[in-house]
């Protein structure tokens, strides 16, 4: 085929940003469209999480394009979950019975600048700043922009338009609106917002609390996180009801009455962050939610990747993962086919159409999962049976790495096993060990030698294999 095709990506951020420098190494002329000014010459980071969750399926598509020695210098270790009570006493959860599995702290802006020069590097990628994508003619594969700086519409014509532009895609909008196919959309969110604030470092520069892990407030309807930077600050994240409960976003409107609230429940945390009412006032309260859509792509013209497809709530660190894994998947798909590129639109929609078949179940499941661990994040971490769970999960991954993974390994660190097979096996498995838990099938305690453990895993196994041979008869007999 010719690279000289050119494709258009609506969206410079993390996905979009990173499908440019993988389309240009693969000798593509690619165009990026991005609406904000660029991140390395202005702050925008207003609203936007400041740091996020970079883990072993992000580190594959970093491998991929060759950057990954760039980005660990960028990254802070997170062991574990650090609990802490409201007396302010805190217990370190690792996230792995292994040591080497860990999660990073990553910056948004930091990474997101790394690729948009590492892409601008190659002589076949544009990037083009203050560029509005207004709408996308995608039965001509037309995109349409307006220019800020100089207050212009224009059209530009590609062989292909991504959309990679969030959970506002201008894109997906486009599908929406034109009723030109039959296309689904759903748009849940949760009835709690979130607010971003911070612990700042300390005079030397040094950090206020324990930096290698992600400490947890949990509350049951509520829950404060926080990340730490590289410049010793921790990025705080409150998430919160909208409406419900005593303390809630839209009541919480004097500086009285959020110290209060903070006092009650975040006392340890409180005081760490004399800046407190002023982030409260001065950031945005912003909505959470999951964004499904389908199909993803419109014949061989245009296709959605990253949030603009699917967007997910922030509770199993796996957004930015599941984007940067969405690049990968498809470079699987371009591998693949592009000997069938030659003939061109209908090249590309074998590609579009294959890339959506294997990629759309492991980003619902994805979403579904994230969901789920909110509950568990800001309720079950607390609960007994829960943390005997957790602990015997611990015991089995130290004692048997390679025969267990909990579902959260399996998501998180097993980046070969596709979200959809770990969510499966995982939910099967945390039934398994909360029914035999609470059925006193099997019993923990400290201290178990190595073949008590055994005896665990193999009915474990034998009760998690009985869940799914079951799910999928039922599953069969639905459809």
């Amino acid at each position: 085929m010719s690279k000289n095709e050119n494709i258009i990506i609506v969206g410079g951020g993390l996905c979009g940003s990173l499908l440019a420098l993988r389309l240009g190494q693969r000798g593509y002329t690619v165009d990026v469209f991005e609406k904000r000014p660029d991140l390395r010459k202005t702050d925008i980071s207003a609203g936007r999480s400041i740091n996020l969750a970079f883990s072993d399926r992000g580190i594959k598509a970093m491998k991929l394009v060759g950057v990954l020695d760039k980005v660990m210098p960028l990254c802070i270790p997170m062991n574990g979950r650090m609990l802490h009570d409201i007396e302010g006493k805190t217990i370190l959860a690792p996230y792995s019975g292994r040591e080497y599995e860990y999660i990073n702290s990553i910056s948004r802006g930091g990474l997101n600048a790394l690729l948009l020069d590492e892409a601008e590097a190659l002589n076949n990628v544009t990037i083009y700043f203050n560029h509005k994508c207004t709408s996308v003619d995608f039965e001509n594969g037309i995109a349409h922009f307006y220019k800020y700086e100089n207050k212009q519409n224009f059209e530009k014509e590609a062989t292909a338009i991504f959309g990679t532009d969030g959970a506002g895609s201008a894109m997906r909008k486009s599908y929406y609106l034109e009723k030109k196919f039959l296309f689904s959309f759903s748009q849940n969110y949760l009835t709690h917002g979130y607010k971003e604030l911070s612990i700042l470092p300390t005079k030397e520069g040094g950090y206020k609390t324990y930096k290698n892990a992600l400490h947890i407030w949990a509350r049951g309807d509520f829950m404060l996180i926080a990340l730490p930077n590289l410049d010793g600050s921790f990025t705080v994240t409150l998430f919160l009801s909208f409406e419900s409960g005593e303390y809630n976003f839209n009541n919480l409107t004097s500086k009285e009455r959020v110290i209060k609230f903070f006092e009650t429940y975040f006392k340890d945390a409180l005081a760490l962050m004399p800046n407190l009412v002023d982030d409260f006032f001065e950031n945005p309260t912003s909505a959470l939610g999951t964004v499904k859509c389908s199909p993803w792509h419109y014949k061989g013209n245009t296709i959605l990747m990253g949030d603009a497809a699917h967007a997910i709530v922030p509770f199993y660190g796996q957004g930015m993962n599941a984007s940067f894994e969405d690049v990968v998947e498809f470079d699987k798909v371009l591998d693949k086919h592009e000997g069938d590129l030659s003939n061109g639109k209908t090249g590309w929609e074998t590609v579009f159409k294959e890339y959506e078949r294997s990629r759309k179940k492991d980003t619902d499941a994805i979403a579904d999962l994230a969901i789920d661990n909110f509950s568990e994040m800001k309720d079950h971490v607390n609960s007994d049976i829960f943390r005997e769970k957790r602990k015997l999960e611990m015991a089995l991954e130290k004692e048997f790495p390679n025969d267990y993974s909990s579902k959260y390994s399996l998501v998180t660190f097993n980046e070969k096993i596709s979200y959809h097979k770990a969510m499966t096996r995982g939910r099967a498995q945390d039934k398994a060990i909360l029914n035999m838990i609470a059925d006193k099938v099997i019993t923990t305690s400290d201290g178990m030698t190595k073949e008590e453990l055994r005896k665990i895993l193999k009915k474990v196994i034998i009760e998690t294999e009985g869940i799914i041979d079951e799910d999928t008869i039922a599953k069969t007999m639905h459809h």
